[in-house]
C-alpha cells in the first residue's frame, strides 16, 4: 500500500469507490478527486474524520508506515503464525461455516443459526483475486453424505458463492425442499438443467428452468473444498 489512494481502498475494502468515500468523509467530487488520482495530501479536519469513521493511525494513512489499526486487539505483533512472524489480521477474512443441512433456517432467513462453533480463514487477496464475489456473499459448508463420494466426501468443506446462483455447467449447492445438498449442474438444451450425484446409487434427474417450483433453489456455487485426511 505505497499510495494514500492504496490506503483508502483498503480502508473501505468493498465500497471503495470515489463517490463513495468522498460523500462519507465530507467531500466534494472534485476535491477529493484530487487526493484520489493525483496522490494530493488531504487537510487536517478530513483526515481526522477517516480516523474518526475507521478507526486509523493518521501516521499510517499519511505515511504507510506501521500499523493501521495500532489500538485494535491483536496489533503491534501480538499476532503471529506458527513460526513467530507478525499477522495483520486485516489480510484475512473470517468466513461462518454452517451445516449442510437442513435448510429450514436458511430459507427462513436465520442462517446464521446455523452456523458451527468456528469460522474459516481465508487470504483476502485471494478471495479478491480468484472470487467475483463480497465477502458477506461467502460461506463455508460442511458436506454430509455420500451422494458426491469422491468428489465431495462426507465431513468436506466447501466455500460456497451465494452470488453465483443461476444455474450453469459446475458444482452447486442446491435446497431441495428442507434439506441442503451438493451436486453437479448440467444445461441441457430447452432450459432444463440436469442435477447429477457422483455416488451411481442416486440417479440424475433433470427440471425445466421455466418450470421450477418453490421447493428447489440453487443456493450457490462451490468455490473450494478443504477435506481431512
Amino acid at each position: 500500500m505505497n499510495t494514500l489512494k492504496d490506503r483508502l481502498i483498503f480502508l473501505w475494502k468493498d465500497q471503495a469507490k470515489q463517490a463513495t468515500i468522498a460523500k462519507e468523509i465530507g467531500m466534494t467530487i472534485a476535491g477529493f478527486g484530487r487526493i484520489w488520482n493525483n496522490n494530493g495530501l488531504p487537510k487536517a479536519e478530513v483526515l481526522k474524520k477517516i480516523k474518526e469513521l475507521k478507526g486509523c493511525s493518521i501516521d499510517w494513512l499519511l505515511t504507510g508506515e506501521g500499523e493501521p489499526f495500532p489500538d485494535a486487539p491483536g496489533a503491534q505483533g501480538a499476532v503471529r503464525d506458527t513460526l513467530g512472524n507478525n499477522i495483520n489480521l486485516n489480510d484475512f477474512v473470517f468466513i461462518p461455516r454452517y451445516k449442510l443441512e437442513p435448510a429450514t433456517e436458511q430459507r427462513n432467513g436465520n442462517a446464521h443459526d446455523t452456523a458451527d462453533n468456528f469460522t474459516f480463514a481465508f487470504s483476502r487477496q485471494w478471495l479478491e483475486k480468484h472470487i467475483n464475489a463480497s465477502t458477506n456473499q461467502l460461506s463455508v459448508i460442511t458436506v454430509k453424505g455420500d451422494a458426491m463420494e469422491g468428489v465431495f466426501n462426507d465431513g468436506d468443506s466447501i466455500l460456497v458463492n451465494h452470488a453465483d446462483n443461476t444455474p450453469k455447467d459446475g458444482l452447486y449447492v442446491l435446497r431441495i425442499e428442507d434439506n441442503l445438498t451438493v451436486k453437479r449442474l448440467q444445461i441441457m438444451p430447452g432450459n432444463i438443467v440436469r442435477i447429477i450425484s457422483a455416488n451411481s446409487a442416486y440417479p440424475a434427474y433433470e427440471v425445466n428452468l421455466r418450470k421450477m417450483s418453490g421447493d428447489i433453489a440453487v443456493i450457490g456455487r462451490v468455490e473450494w473444498f478443504g477435506r481431512s485426511i
